[in-house]
């Protein structure tokens, strides 16, 4: 149990929450059981054993009646059949539990739970918690039901549980809260479903409070401790960009998150912003106009994006967008190689005459030395290790503003669990010109029709993208599948000039591919996910995605924002087999029907839960969750965090006698995490 679920202690135990209940005190006759019931209990007694199939299709079968019907009982593995057979008599009453299924037309349970009838209390098992297990704890014969045994004895020996209270005695009265060691009994062994509810509640509210109330109290310390450079004055620099270069006319939504900056680098407090921005919402005019107020104040800027392909393509915008000011922006990344080259780049930023560096996680080497660093701004900020981020955090004696930006849109519960201790500011709009882009669903038999459809793009001089999946798990497989594609795609348009990325290819061969395919020589690129972030080729019109039901909601989200950069129609094809699950079907509807990147990451965060989203380990939660669950739980998300900072408010300086158990717990808790706490 150590090794496989963590378990060393008494309290691990406990805190070892089962995934369901079952009810134990009903019994079913065998003629009312269907395929689609979970669980049942019949009693009865079997009547014969006989022995099916070969090799590893051999099973083992008890024909078991309860007098109104006969029901078949199987097991497959051969080296228990003596064992069956001799533990379990014909004639003898038996009660019967496990999940019914049919198969040829018969109904069956495999692998049942058997106890004799004479020696079962049903009245007493009532609602029988359920644990999951490993497939190495099966295979020594540890399953759900040796866990309930270890639960079962401890709750026996402590009686009822008076553990400490964890919480303060007046939140536990005003949200009519159970008790700590009533809650942990309920949880396993409840006496009804509203006892299990209410433990439910009480410990799920525990843990997003405690979550809340450490994310909290880090931001408050920070906002008490941390002072940041103060960017009076908007000056020239800022001005003359936005009255003679700035590319379009700002949103609404950029104004008003540029406005939030500002205030946050004026004032004398370190800025520490989270942008969130769809694909194509124009996050990186706003992160270069907040650099030029840096700018203006003396200050220098620097931008780290995840891949090299990102770092030079942001070199690119600013050089294209800055033009003629005079502004010294450098791009620093693992490729610039040599003394005559990197020197120059280093004694310029360390002299403070590169105003603006733009690099990958090169400029966190500890040659790289600013001179003035008054802003960092983060690209994909997921993508970066906590720790990585705090060498750059670093390289100053007064910390500089910092700004992460993220196209994968947050659900606002996530965001508040994740990134509680950053101000949120969100573009909510595209800018004018830019048409939503049209999804269509396409069946693989339908190729026919959708190759027309490209050539007819193709023929308007557009460029077209066609992605396949690269799962690490079938990764050769995969692979395969690029290349008999990439083939497939070249007898097709004998005509064209189609490049082909993945990860697997040198990032020298790789690179020659994709600027191909950005300098408009190649028609079509076949690629892997490589290109979900940071390629802008405004004249690509059409995203295909191959085996999209292979994708979650965000990577096709991702994908997708890789066309419509131009003003030109734009269109997303999702090419899936024929055969899909509910679940795949509703993702793949979500896609068609909406844009937004924030309902579709609602959505995702349902379907996958948080701890399948990229970064949600990196990004700073302290403590794990047992039970509670950001995606389903959002309003007990809101009163946690409304209760932590009420509490905050009460008790600033964490002495008041009725909280120290609370201090006292969050400590506890605390002792395992490592305190980020003045990192974005």
């Amino acid at each position: 149990m150590e090794s496989e679920l963590h378990i060393t202690t008494f309290r691990d135990l406990l805190y070892y929450f089962p995934y369901k209940h079952i009810d134990r005190t009903r019994l079913y006759y065998i003629h009312e059981l269907t395929a689609d019931m979970p669980f049942v209990q019949v009693r009865g007694e079997i009547l014969s054993f006989e022995e099916e199939g070969t090799g590893r299709k051999r099973r083992l079968i008890a024909h078991f009646t309860d007098g109104r019907g006969i029901l078949d009982l199987v097991w497959f593995q051969v080296g228990a059949f003596k064992w069956i057979k001799k533990s379990y008599l014909t004639g003898k009453p038996y009660i019967v539990f496990g999940r019914p299924t049919v198969f040829n037309g018969r109904i069956n349970i495999a692998h049942p739970d058997i106890d004799p009838a004479d020696t079962l209390q049903l009245e007493q098992l009532g609602l029988q918690p359920y644990y999951n297990t490993t497939e190495r704890m099966k295979k020594a014969g540890m399953n759900s039901r040796s866990i309930e045994r270890f639960t079962s004895t401890l709750f026996q020996k402590a009686g009822e549980l008076q553990l400490p209270e964890t919480l303060p005695e007046s939140i536990i009265r005003r949200l009519l809260l159970v008790p700590l060691g009533q809650s942990l009994h309920d949880l396993h062994y409840p006496n009804s479903a509203d006892a299990l509810r209410r433990a439910t509640y009480r410990q799920k509210f525990e843990e997003l409070f405690f979550i809340q109330l450490n994310i909290l109290r880090y931001a408050r310390l920070r906002q008490q401790q941390v002072h940041g450079h103060v960017f009076a004055s908007i000056g020239p620099l800022f001005h003359s960009f936005y009255s003679d270069y700035l590319p379009f006319q700002l949103t609404n939504a950029q104004k008003r998150v540029i406005k939030e900056m500002r205030k946050d680098m004026g004032s004398g407090k370190q800025m520490n912003r989270l942008l969130q921005g769809d694909v194509g919402s124009g996050k990186t005019l706003v992160a270069l106009m907040t650099m030029l107020i840096a700018l203006d104040n003396g200050y220098q800027a620097c931008l780290m994006a995840p891949t090299e392909i990102l770092a030079e393509q942001h070199y690119a915008t600013f050089q294209e967008m800055l033009r003629e000011m005079p502004i010294h922006v450098e791009l620093l990344t693992g490729s610039i190689k040599g003394k005559k080259k990197r020197t120059p780049i280093l004694e310029g930023t360390r002299t403070g005459e590169v105003q603006i560096l733009i690099g990958t996680h090169a400029v966190l080497e500890d040659n790289v030395e600013f001179n003035r660093l008054g802003l960092i701004v983060i690209d994909e900020q997921h993508r970066f290790g906590v720790a990585q981020r705090a060498r750059l955090w670093k390289k100053n004696e007064i910390p500089p503003h910092v700004l992460v930006m993220t196209a994968t849109p947050i659900p606002r519960t996530l965001a508040m669990t994740l990134y509680g201790d950053l101000d949120v500011s969100v573009i909510d709009e595209l800018p004018p010109g830019r048409k939503p882009i049209e999804t269509r669903h396409f069946w693989e038999e339908r190729s026919e029709s959708l190759y027309r459809g490209i050539r007819a793009e193709i023929a308007k001089g557009r460029q077209v993208y066609v992605v396949y999946p690269l799962i690490q798990e079938s990764e050769k497989m995969d692979l395969q599948d690029l290349e008999n594609g990439y083939e497939q795609w070249c007898r097709t348009f004998p005509d064209l000039q189609i490049s082909k990325v993945h990860g697997q290819m040198k990032s020298s061969e790789k690179d020659a591919e994709m600027d191909k395919f950005v300098r408009g020589e190649t028609q079509i690129l076949i690629a892997t996910t490589v290109i979900e972030v940071g390629v802008n080729v405004p004249n690509a019109s059409v995203m295909v995605i191959q085996n999209a039901e292979r994708f979650g909601l965000a990577q096709l989200h991702q994908l997708r924002g890789r066309v419509g950069r131009g003003a030109d129609q734009s269109y997303c094809i999702l090419v899936t087999k024929y055969q899909l699950s509910q679940e795949t079907k509703k993702r793949i509807q979500i896609m068609c029907e909406t844009n937004d990147g924030f309902e579709i990451a609602e959505a995702d965060l349902k379907f996958r839960g948080p701890g399948d989203l990229e970064g949600t380990q990196q990004s700073g939660m302290a403590f794990d969750l047992h039970i509670a669950n950001i995606a389903r739980d959002g309003q007990l998300v809101q009163l946690a965090r409304d209760t932590a900072n009420s509490i905050l408010d009460e008790d600033p300086t964490q002495t008041l006698p009725e909280n120290a158990g609370m201090w006292r717990r969050l400590r506890e808790l605390n002792k395992n995490a490592i305190d980020w706490s003045n990192i974005s």
